[in-house]
């Protein structure tokens, strides 16, 4: 009974507001009315048998009242049920997801996609699947109790009409199943762009951070209005369910009045026969596969339970950042700096802790600057910690001279388009929906010689199924139409093709840093270097080196020299 108290405390956590508290106190009320008035049948029964046939006339009324009754007060417990769940559902999977967007990146790494998306997914669902039964499981045990006391009693003499009774109410109850599974079977489709969405949730957290539009865009008008959609569907189909086990139960009470009513004038019935078997059909209504089924779904509920709060926990833990909406774009800026910026964490293999840092960098408008240095010395880590995307445990960012904190990050990223190395791809344009944006984005997939293999309509790529090359095109295609100020590229071109390796870095790079755009590229392609403005080289968390080409190229040369000399001598 402790999950059982558990779970209905969670519930009422959950529903928020004073017009959702009342609907619980009405599922409650509902349900505890319908409990009493089908329990009120056994002193009806006893009476009408007491009274026998010649003195049942005057219970008619209240037996009439009652089987209008009860079946309306279970009928009510169950729609509100739904309605207020799916409610505090649909709350509950918003709350994660913008919970999620207002955590630090690093934090959300830490926690794992796999493991949010369960939360997101299979969690709230058992949750849901449990609920749906609280409502009936105190009735359903209660009727079990009667039904041990009276089983021995039923009589096989009647199995004949009650036979006739159930055949007509299967037939009477496959329509509305019928309809109600045309609901469940949009909801189930509704739950695979759900996911979908979700999944591009927790994949695509950088590039919601760093949009405000596409963020803003990808909430209220994908995520949840398809979280609407699932809960619409939901309600639906469940309240035809309610509505049909509501017929049921009349044609079962319908079947008691023959029972009562009617038999005992076309032929003689023990009186002990008939109050057995009226209170078998009353108290056997499919409670116990109900409360047999109901207990593993309780214990797997509070499981999930346990791991929402452990999620939200977590969650709740980390600094929350402010996720401001609206279409405010990114300010003008004239210098960007890193002062004593340092970052630490676990390396992916064993316990060893690495540190980048402390980092002193600084970026001027209209740069071309090549980030290079050996896998591992941290390049991506830097690449996230100048777009804002990971925090600096020491040292600070500065933009225009002011320190960005916490209530400035997200402004801060707004002036970023990026495209690191585990991107994600949406297959809609998420805030970028003007008027234009499918005639300059056909422009860049010529250019980028993608329309052959995707063609654009209302915001919409008709396809991301394309090799990794393409994605990343793709990717630049959305980073190219955001129209930032600061461009970085974590090692774009590392999987494309050599001609489009001379596009990137001769023409399109070029051709942004004409439009007065500063670069921060990450790359291995030496051939290219010259091509750059500055170069700034990593080295086990350390910069090594920071200035104009020919300097690094001098370097380099200065070591194969003393390289070369070394191997002469060995």
């Amino acid at each position: 009974m402790s999950d059982l108290f558990k779970l209905i405390a969670y519930f009422l956590r959950s529903a928020r507001g004073f017009r959702s508290r009342a609907a619980v106190i009405a599922i409650v009320l509902a349900g505890v009315a319908s409990g009493v008035a089908s329990t009120s049948f056994i002193a009806l029964i006893n009476q009408a048998i007491n009274r026998g046939a010649p003195g049942v006339g005057p219970l008619l009324g209240w037996f009439v009242a009652l089987v209008a009754f009860v079946p309306l007060a279970r009928f009510t417990s169950n729609a509100l049920l739904v309605r207020v769940s799916q409610s505090a559902f649909h709350d509950m999977r918003m709350h994660l997801c913008r919970s999620i967007l207002a955590v630090p990146l690093r934090d959300l790494e830490r926690l794992g996609s796999a493991r949010l998306l369960a939360s997101l997914t299979e969690d709230v669902g058992t949750i849901g699947n449990a609920l749906g039964a609280l409502p009936m499981l105190a009735m359903h045990v209660s009727i079990l109790a009667c039904c041990l006391i009276y089983m021995g009693w039923l009589s096989g003499r009647l199995l004949a009409l009650t036979g006739l009774f159930l055949a007509v109410g299967l037939a009477a109850y496959l329509l509305p199943v019928r309809l109600a599974g045309r609901h469940f079977r949009l909801m189930r489709q509704t739950w695979d762009s759900l996911f979908r969405h979700l999944r591009g949730l927790t994949e695509g957290t950088k590039e919601l951070k760093l949009h405000r539009e596409r963020r803003a865009s990808f909430l209220s008008d994908f995520l949840e209005s398809t979280s609407r959609a699932l809960y619409r569907h939901t309600v639906a189909g469940n309240t035809i369910l309610a509505a049909a086990t509501g017929f049921a139960n009349i044609l079962a009470f319908v079947l008691i009045g023959t029972i009562l009513f009617a038999v005992p004038r076309l032929m003689p019935v023990e009186t002990q026969v008939v109050t057995g078997f009226c209170l078998a059909i009353l108290y056997m209504l499919n409670p116990l596969d109900m409360v047999a089924g109901f207990l593993p779904v309780m214990s797997r509920a509070n499981i999930a339970v346990r791991r929402i709060e452990e999620i939200s926990g977590s969650l709740a833990a980390s600094v929350r950042e402010p996720l401001p909406d609206g279409l405010v774009p990114a300010s003008s800026w004239n210098h960007l700096q890193l002062a004593g910026v340092t970052h630490t964490y676990v390396r992916e293999r064993g316990e060893e802790r690495f540190t980048l840092g402390p980092i002193d960098l600084a970026v001027e408008p209209g740069e071309l600057i090549f980030l290079v240095g050996g896998n591992g010395s941290g390049k991506t880590t830097l690449a996230k910690l100048i777009t804002g995307l990971y925090v600096p445990e020491q040292g600070e960012i500065r933009i225009n001279g002011d320190a960005v904190g916490a209530d400035l990050r997200d402004h801060y990223r707004q002036h970023f388009s990026a495209v690191f190395q585990d991107f994600f791809l949406f297959d809609y344009l998420h805030g970028l929906a003007a008027p234009e944006i499918d005639q300059r984005a056909r422009a860049y997939l010529r250019e980028l010689q993608l329309e052959r293999e995707v063609t654009l309509e209302g915001g919409r790529l008709s396809t991301l199924a394309l090799s990794q090359g393409q994605r990343k095109r793709l990717a630049l295609l959305t980073a190219y139409l955001e129209d930032r100020p600061i461009y970085l590229f974590d090692e774009w071109a590392a999987d494309q093709d050599p001609d489009f390796k001379r596009l990137f870095y001769l023409k399109l790079l070029p051709e942004l840093r004409a439009r007065g755009k500063t670069i921060i590229a990450i790359s291995h392609d030496d051939h290219y270097y010259e091509l750059a403005d500055r170069i700034v080289k990593l080295d086990d968390g350390r910069v090594e080196f920071d200035g104009p080409v020919a300097g690094y190229l001098e370097m380099l040369g200065e070591r194969g020299t003393v390289d070369l000399a070394h191997g002469a001598a060995n």
